[in-house]
């Protein structure tokens, strides 16, 4: 069973900790237990609890009346406003809750909604990187297991499969080629089809090879297509001590290319970027490198 502290609850609900124990005290709306050694936690219960208290409350419910609601008024209080134009905010929470609960229907629901009322870009932007984000979170105080990431790692791909899949390919005369890869043992690849979708979008001329590509296979493709730009992201692998030196073999064996890198492994302060290799802070990045 899943054990958070106050300012993990703080921090997936937006809540901040001094008030939720305002409301745990005045009006009893959460139900912490306590260790055997006295230190107090909250469950997936609470967490979901609150997570939907936090809705009602952002769409002007008061508190005090929130806190009179039976379980089933608040949950069907929330299920209605799922189907109604809501803040991103909104949409993170039903689906940190939808993913604890490993509720496919719910989750796709909810990323549906949010696609189609914001578009696929601002979606991703403003609703799926926090969300990530929170799952980071839970990740790191062990409160998901990997079988949570990857459930919502596949349904998030799902959709950038299929919105790549429905894309018309128009692509721009003599526009440059952008050859898309992950570093070998790499496999996070939500970003790198985010890249694609954005570059088939913009019409670009895009070779995607995708998940754990080895370096010779990366020169081969090159050398092929003399490709003007390499994106990568690097979540994972390289490891840590091995990143400069992967940088510095990228800039130097591809020297005529500009190289895009994103990715938890390059955001390290004591990194020193070659002169072809560009760090992408965020996707926004990518998107004003191509007006």
């Amino acid at each position: 069973m899943a054990q958070y502290t106050i300012k993990e609850l703080e921090h997936l609900s937006g809540i901040k900790a001094h008030t939720i124990r305002i409301w745990e005290q005045r009006y009893n709306i959460l139900n912490p237990k306590r260790t055997d050694t006295n230190i107090r936690y909250y469950d997936d219960a609470d967490l979901k609890s609150l997570l939907n208290i936090s809705l009602l409350n952002e769409r002007g419910y008061k508190i005090s009346k929130i806190a009179q609601m039976e379980p089933d008024q608040i949950l069907n209080k929330v299920t209605q406003l799922c189907d109604v134009p809501c803040e991103c905010s909104h949409h993170i929470n039903i689906l940190v809750s939808a993913m604890v609960d490993m509720d496919e229907v719910k989750f796709e629901k909810q990323l549906s909604t949010a696609t189609l009322q914001l578009g696929l870009h601002q979606a991703m932007e403003q609703v799926v990187y926090p969300f990530l984000h929170k799952i980071g979170i839970l990740w790191q105080t062990n409160n998901i297991t990997p079988a949570h990431e990857h459930f919502v790692s596949n349904l998030i791909r799902q959709k950038l499969i299929v919105a790549i899949d429905g894309q018309v390919l128009r692509r721009k005369e003599n526009s440059p080629t952008y050859l898309l890869y992950l570093p070998e043992g790499e496999l996070h690849e939500l970003v790198l089809l985010y890249m694609n979708y954005i570059l088939r979008a913009s019409g670009q001329h895009v070779v995607y090879l995708g998940q754990n590509l080895p370096f010779k296979d990366l020169e081969m493709t090159h050398e092929q297509f003399q490709a003007e730009y390499i994106c990568t992201v690097m979540t994972a692998l390289p490891e840590r001590d091995q990143v400069q030196l992967y940088l510095n073999r990228l800039s130097q064996r591809f020297p005529q290319s500009t190289i895009y890198v994103c990715g938890f492994q390059v955001q390290h302060d004591f990194l020193v970027f070659p002169e072809n290799v560009v760090r992408l802070g965020r996707m926004q990045d990518l998107v004003d490198k191509l007006k």
